[in-house]
């Protein structure tokens, strides 16, 4: 298993859109990602508890990937994290 803190750079946080973008890429990989945000902790597959987490502007995430592919998993979420999650 590997760990990474990320910061939230949109300006609105994790709505919908981003939070949408963040799991399609998730799902891209076999590995179990999961984020963890404060005391929230969930499934970074699902939209649902990506926008239950209530993760704003500067909030800082943590993202666990493991499995097969979790360097991959890991890259590929980071890049998007920091490239705005299509905003």
């Amino acid at each position: 298993m590997i760990s990474r803190k990320v910061i939230i750079h949109n300006p609105t946080g994790l709505h919908l859109r981003p939070a949408g973008v963040l799991c399609r890429e998730a799902m891209n990989f076999e590995s179990e990602i999961r984020f963890i945000f404060g005391e929230n902790s969930g499934n970074a597959k699902s939209v649902l508890s990506v926008l239950g987490a209530c993760v704003k502007c500067g909030d800082e995430i943590e993202l666990t990937c493991e499995g097969e592919d979790e360097k991959e998993a890991m890259e590929a979420l980071v890049r998007a994290v920091e490239s705005g999650l299509g905003e």
